[in-house]
């Protein structure tokens, strides 16, 4: 079986609060779980102390025994000097211009600089 350190989602509609629980990987993301190990509540500013508790005696068992966290768990967990912190994650370029419409952008913004130029 193996451990994921993850949370679960609480809260009403468009008020997110979160648990911080152990579970097999295989249960549901607001399913079964064996143990919560703390809080996350996004709704509260960034320097508020309560906006993420756990307990590190029981995290670290955890840890130990093998449970992965999630992506934003080992976030938390490299503020609080548990674990070493993730790399940053590049920012995806899905969003960009393909190649092709790179160039005819190119294109025009040159054409339009040499018919600007001449009349000067």
């Amino acid at each position: 079986m193996s451990l994921k350190i993850r949370l679960t989602r609480a809260g009403a509609k468009k008020r997110p609060f979160y648990r911080i629980v152990v579970a097999d990987s295989r249960s549901p993301r607001d399913g079964r779980f064996i143990e919560k190990i703390g809080t996350y509540n996004p709704m509260l500013p960034h320097d508020n102390p309560q906006r993420v508790t756990f307990d590190t005696e029981r995290m670290q068992h955890w840890l130990k025994v093998g449970a992965q966290p999630s992506d934003r768990i080992a976030m938390f967990l490299g503020k609080a000097g548990l674990r070493p912190a993730p790399a940053q994650r590049q920012q995806t370029t899905k969003h960009m211009p393909k190649a092709k419409a790179q160039e005819r952008v190119k294109a025009a913004i040159e054409a339009a600089a040499k018919a600007e130029a001449p009349a000067s």
